[in-house]
């Protein structure tokens, strides 16, 4: 799958949420969206990554923007995920890998010489009319929150 780019409509979601509700694109009409795809619940860079993005979430919350995060764990982790690191936030669950593999972000990787296929850590920032704004392939979980909100903070007046 290739890389989804600048202005592209974003593909739509249809998955469950901690709480086991469906969750679709359209729930989030007329706002701006951050979606980000991680890894799996409870390791050390998507536990940053995660507590980063609730810190910060007031202040997305001013410019209007609402965060999700999608992984392949199950509602059931999210959950447990969220009570133990107390996140303030949505985690959707892609088990089957629709929603990761329509955004490009599952793909092959490599990992002490060995190859396998796995969520490439990556975000994308939506627009009010459900298109694609920015996508970030490849990222490092340390700081991109920050950077994430620093973007939004120069795009959205």
């Amino acid at each position: 799958m290739n890389n989804l780019s600048q202005g592209s409509l974003a593909p739509d979601l249809n998955i469950p949420n901690q709480n086991g509700e469906i969750i679709k694109l359209s729930d989030f009409a007329g706002k701006w969206l951050i979606i980000y795809f991680y890894p799996k619940d409870n390791t050390p860079g998507c536990t940053i990554e995660a507590k980063d993005f609730t810190c910060l979430q007031d202040d997305f919350a001013k410019l209007n923007v609402q965060i999700i995060g999608i992984s392949k764990d199950s509602p059931a982790s999210h959950l447990r995920f969220i009570e133990k690191q107390a996140l303030n936030l949505t985690l959707l669950s892609d088990p089957d890998l629709k929603i990761m593999q329509a955004y490009g972000v599952w793909k092959e990787k490599k990992l002490y010489g060995k190859t396998f296929l796995g969520v490439v850590r990556s975000t994308f920032l939506i627009n009010p009319e459900g298109n694609i704004q920015n996508a970030w392939y490849n990222i490092k979980a340390k700081n991109h929150a920050q950077r994430t909100l620093e973007h939004c903070q120069k795009l959205i007046k």
